[in-house]
């Protein structure tokens, strides 16, 4: 873990509310709920990672498939509804002989490219915990 992470969780740390747990709560219902209506949006198995693959450009649906090796076609299409429903993918059908579907990124998308990069940091950090400490 790098000085200026350390440093955060330690000044995160030390931060408190001085007040009973329920007012504390009342304090941070805000951004309880914001984290919920995050959670709902991007929770699951597929979404992140398919957000994450589309950060790199346009693929075909074949192509997330293969990218995403153990999701089922029914989860894919679903995932990629969802994401599309609430405007962080775009879907795009070109006009040709067989008729090619291709999805990317909005540009409401990438404002979680920040997200992803903090969970894979995150990911990687904990897999190396985790052989170092063989837990």
């Amino acid at each position: 873990m790098d000085k200026v992470l350390k440093d955060q969780i330690e000044a995160f740390k030390r931060y408190r509310i001085n007040k009973p747990p329920l007012e504390i709560i009342d304090h941070y219902r805000k951004e309880l709920q914001a984290i919920q209506d995050t959670m709902q949006i991007i929770q699951g198995r597929w979404k992140m990672p398919i957000i994450a693959l589309l950060c790199n450009g346009e693929f075909r649906y074949s192509e997330l498939e293969k990218g995403l090796p153990k999701i089922s076609p029914k989860m894919l299409s679903k995932e990629l509804k969802d994401l599309e429903i609430n405007g962080l993918i775009e879907r795009k059908v070109y006009d040709s002989t067989p008729v090619k579907v291709c999805y990317k990124l909005a540009d409401y998308g990438y404002t979680l490219v920040p997200l992803i990069t903090e969970l894979t940091n995150w990911g990687m950090e904990h897999r190396k915990m985790i052989k170092e400490n063989k837990v």
